[in-house]
């Protein structure tokens, strides 16, 4: 039994061969991780600090926050990290995310939205009369409960290019995490789904009916199926080809 999750379905559907290199073949990354990766986690690590500092009942102020993400960096930094953009340093990025947390402070400000977990596991079992066939799972980066209307807030923390309303409500990653709190949550009242956009100081948000989830459902299990019965994983190419860790094994080199 295969456990999915919204990267694995991804991949297959960017580029089959780097889906086969990655979860077939099991071949070796010659790229630790890009340095916009490392700039996204070492962000996602401090926005998970400052909630789970204010579940316990503290407060952080703005230093604190800094100061947590620089020892995180300095932690993590290694120079297996790769800058693909030549003309920009680690240093750039370090500086972006210092500009992202003082913005996410100022916006939100004591953090006390009723947050009931951060980087919470979600499994689903999509086909319930086949079950573990199409299991799939994922991980929520922060969880609200607002107790007076009974809605659940799904947050997801975006470092990299904001996405229009349209790409939003057609997006695959959140809607599939509401199906886990309905099942978590039958008593739920709604459902939002929120994105920060942190490059962008902006957030978005958009909501999924019961209709469109049944066929979120079923467009993944018919995704599941064609996986399982591809023998043939042709290259993709596209300009993401340029942080793929697997570029020396692909006949495709980006210039």
């Amino acid at each position: 039994m295969v456990l999915y999750s919204h990267s694995r379905l991804s991949t297959f559907e960017q580029c089959p061969l780097k889906f086969k290199f990655r979860y077939i073949d099991k071949l070796e990354p010659e790229i630790k991780q890009s340095i916009e990766g490392f700039l996204g986690n070492r962000v996602h690590d401090t926005l998970e600090f400052i909630y789970i500092e204010s579940c316990k009942g503290r407060t952080l102020e703005l230093d604190e926050i800094i100061e947590f993400y620089i020892q995180v960096w300095n932690k993590e930094y290694s120079n297996e990290i790769k800058v693909i953009k030549q003309e920009l340093t680690a240093e750039h990025y370090f500086e972006k995310g210092i500009k992202f947390l003082i913005d996410y402070f100022t916006a939100n400000y004591p953090f006390k939205d009723n947050t009931i977990a951060v980087e919470k596991r979600i499994i689903l079992d999509l086909d319930p009369s086949q079950p573990g066939k199409y299991k799939l799972q994922g991980y929520i980066d922060r969880l609200v409960h607002n107790k007076d209307s009974n809605i659940f807030e799904i947050h997801d923390y975006k470092t990299g290019q904001i996405k229009t309303q349209e790409e939003l409500d057609k997006d695959r990653q959140l809607a599939l995490y509401s199906l886990g709190i309905k099942e978590s949550f039958p008593e739920a009242a709604d459902i939002h789904l929120i994105w920060h956009f942190l490059d962008f100081n902006k957030k978005m948000q958009s909501k999924r009916t019961d209709e469109e989830l049944i066929q979120l459902k079923q467009d993944i299990i018919n995704l599941i199926t064609k996986i399982e019965s591809t023998t043939d994983f042709p290259a993709c190419p596209s300009i993401l080809c340029k942080w793929c860790e697997f570029q020396g094994y692909c006949d495709y080199k980006p210039e």
